[in-house]
């Protein structure tokens, strides 16, 4: 791993700052690998140097995943400047850290978003050709029946003349407001809305509730989140279609 500054280092563990963390260098607080730390520009390798703060040893990580479970009214972004961002629901800790959502949800969509500052692994389950899936649940304005099934796994045709991969529907209640499951292989734009418009319905709630292989934790409330396992990437990883 190649060499970084070391107020770089500490500040994306969640210390503090880059200022907060020049604070704790001038007190004399940090050292590395065992000697006292004095310029914040030092450049170590973080993967192999032994870094304290204030007698307490730091672990690090150079890469964080998180699963959040969004709320409705909450934008798939790092910054805007009309709506509250899912960065703006990370724990403190988190604040310094340069993360941001592995593809989106719409604003009033709810459910699973990976936040990273992996861009490798994020281009990994976000490119077309990998084809990772995601499951939806869905109400939808209208009866959605067993030869909806067959269409979705035709291949839906939405409005721009796109024809969809072949989507997994199971109806979970048939009625003028119907419950269903989804699992999709790609990301369009509103897709799902889309693909239900094109057969006539209409979606009036979302919620995504896995990546991959990866269910979203039913522990988490909305606007809730968590680190996620290597064993639990690996899930996401080794799901692709």
């Amino acid at each position: 791993m190649s060499k970084e500054r070391l107020d770089k280092v500490i500040s994306n563990l969640g210390i503090g700052s880059r200022k907060d963390v020049k604070i704790l260098i001038k007190q004399g607080l940090v050292s590395i690998n065992g000697s006292i730390a004095k310029d914040p520009g030092l450049q170590i390798n973080p993967a192999i140097s032994i870094i304290v703060i204030d007698g307490k040893q730091l672990t690090y990580k150079e890469h964080i995943y998180i699963m959040m479970n969004k709320p409705q009214g909450v934008i798939s972004a790092t910054y805007d400047g009309r709506h509250k961002t899912v960065i703006n629901l990370l724990p403190p800790a988190y604040a310094n850290i340069e993360l941001f959502p592995a593809g989106r949800l719409d604003i009033d969509t709810e459910g699973f978003i990976l936040l990273t500052n992996d861009g490798d692994f994020a281009h990994e389950i976000l490119a077309p050709k990998k084809h990772i899936p995601k499951t939806y649940f869905a109400r939808v304005d209208g009866k959605v029946e067993e030869n909806d099934v067959k269409k979705f796994k035709e291949g839906i045709i939405i409005d721009d003349g796109y024809k969809c991969l072949p989507a997994e529907l199971s109806v979970l209640k048939s009625a003028e407001a119907s419950d269903i499951e989804l699992t999709i292989y790609e990301g369009k734009f509103h897709q799902v809305k889309r693909m239900f418009e094109a057969i006539g319905k209409t979606v009036t709630y979302l919620k995504r509730t896995a990546m991959g292989g990866l269910k979203l934790d039913e522990t988490l409330e909305l606007g809730e989140c968590r680190e996620i396992t290597d064993e639990e990437l690996k899930q996401i990883k080794g799901s692709r279609k």
